[in-house]
């Protein structure tokens, strides 16, 4: 299992910084070759399920997610979502922690274990390194300010 997290500082309130991050079908605006279908009603809350579609055509793997923690950022307090990744291929989880940051902007901390079933453990490390940089740069582009 690839094991990956990494930070982001942003000049947005962390409520806002929260809702960009949360907003599960702009995931699909940042990543290349991705699709968001939201299988729940909203708002977002603990039980929302949603799949990440990557890839193109017969080459595509569905993540399958599910919130099981959902805690918005409230005043000081942080923000946590955690996802569970419940696919046939996918598996693993993710936490997106959103908290007050430098002047009145937010820190985020992404953490993520994700295993692609069939894929030998060989390839953690090709799975961490391009874990890290594809959700790196979909956090950094949903924090760009508008």
């Amino acid at each position: 299992m690839a094991a990956f997290s990494f930070e982001r500082t942003s000049p947005l309130a962390p409520e806002e910084a929260w809702r960009r991050l949360t907003q599960w079908p702009r995931h699909a605006e940042v990543v290349p070759l991705t699709g968001i279908e939201v299988l729940t009603a909203e708002p977002t809350h603990e039980g929302t399920r949603f799949v990440a579609r990557s890839g193109v055509g017969p080459v595509a793997v569905d993540d399958v997610m599910e919130v099981t923690v959902w805690r918005p950022p409230v005043g000081d307090e942080p923000g946590m979502c955690r996802l569970e990744k419940r696919g046939r291929v996918v598996l693993g989880w993710a936490e997106i922690e959103v908290r007050p940051g430098p002047a009145g902007g937010s820190r985020v901390v992404w953490r993520e274990e994700l295993r692609v079933r069939f894929l030998p453990r060989l390839f953690d490390g090709v799975l961490n390194r391009a874990g890290r940089l594809m959700f790196g740069r979909a956090a950094t582009r949903l924090l760009r300010k508008a």
